[in-house]
């Protein structure tokens, strides 16, 4: 890949962002105000809680339709804890997330044990999860919770929103074990070449667990502070939110297949999705509208991934054909 294109890549994201900005800025005044974007910031957080998951699972060359209904449970369930059986927030919401992570773990076993392709087991659990929040709260929202409840989700620490702060540490936890641990180059490797990651001693089973079940636990996060912000335990919390986080990532450079990424890029994804959600509000676009459009932006997004992709591997085979005649 030529420097130029390796810049683009870069670089493109962020063009593509300010862009977006500039747009909405001209189309409604509403837009660049103080409040806005601290609106903006604090929706983007969610999303950005559970792409922090998607990211280890996408690196690995796996996919998770599941993270929304996930969102979904721990909301249920945390609600149903705290306001009809009376238990304490803190207690709830570590139930809650440890319900989320095993949840997690559950679709990496089955995954790396059962060898069956991780859209359709996490499809079936996005089914069968969703499915028990209806039951737990027989379709009805719950509400009813103490005022201290409200802080993770609608707090601030001077002006800036609690959600962003719980974000920014998701984010550098991250980019912490990807980029300053041992095994998280693990990660790239198995989404590389899952067989040759074995056959070099990792074991990519575990690697499998560990990206699965990271994923459970920032799902269940995310549905958390999503939770306090709404103070309202609700079936369709999380519903089509797996669509916009896999959005924002492969926006943010996170290959499809697996391999390829970085946590600095998928903020631009994040971003780039939160802005056009609010723009698209903003300007008052119909919600089908904005079906289609979003639809058209993963179609391209995947697209130009893979068309990187067929380039890359053209050229590695060029390269081997040409040590092959030199030998």
């Amino acid at each position: 890949m030529s420097t130029a294109l390796k810049k683009a890549k870069k670089y493109g994201i962020y063009l593509v962002l300010l862009a977006l900005c500039l747009v909405f800025t001209a189309a409604s005044p509403q837009f660049l105000t103080s409040k806005n974007l601290l609106n903006v910031a604090r929706q983007a957080s969610m999303l950005g809680i559970a792409s922090v998951g998607m990211i280890f699972v996408m690196l690995i060359g796996g996919i998770d339709l599941s993270i929304g209904s996930q969102m979904t449970f721990v909301n249920i369930v945390v609600a149903y804890m705290i306001v009809k059986s009376g238990m304490n927030p803190i207690l709830a919401v570590v139930i809650g997330l440890l319900c989320t992570t095993a949840i997690g773990f559950c679709n990496g076993w089955i995954v790396a044990n059962l060898k069956m392709p991780a859209l359709i087991v996490t499809l079936a659990t996005q089914i069968i999860f969703e499915g028990m929040a209806y039951i737990i709260s027989s379709g009805m929202p719950i509400f009813g919770f103490p005022k201290s409840f409200a802080v993770l989700g609608q707090g601030y620490v001077s002006f800036i929103p609690i959600p962003v702060l719980v974000i920014i540490a998701c984010l550098a936890i991250g980019s912490f074990v990807l980029n300053k641990t041992y095994f998280g180059r693990h990660f790239y490797a198995v989404g590389s070449n899952a067989e040759g990651s074995e056959l070099s001693g990792i074991r990519v089973k575990n690697v499998h667990y560990l990206a699965y079940t990271l994923c459970g636990f920032f799902a269940g996060l995310a549905g958390i502070v999503l939770l306090s912000r709404t103070n309202s335990g609700q079936v369709t919390a999380g519903k089509g939110f797996e669509f916009d986080v896999i959005s924002a990532l492969v926006l943010g450079g996170i290959s499809v297949s697996g391999g390829s990424g970085a946590i600095s890029c998928a903020v631009a994804g994040i971003l780039i999705m939160q802005v056009l959600n609010n723009g698209f509000v903003l300007c008052g676009i119909s919600t089908y509208v904005q079906m289609v459009i979003k639809g058209v932006i993963l179609l391209v997004a995947v697209g130009f991934d893979c068309v990187q992709k067929q380039r890359q591997s053209i050229v590695v085979k060029k390269e081997t054909n040409a040590k092959q005649v030199e030998a």
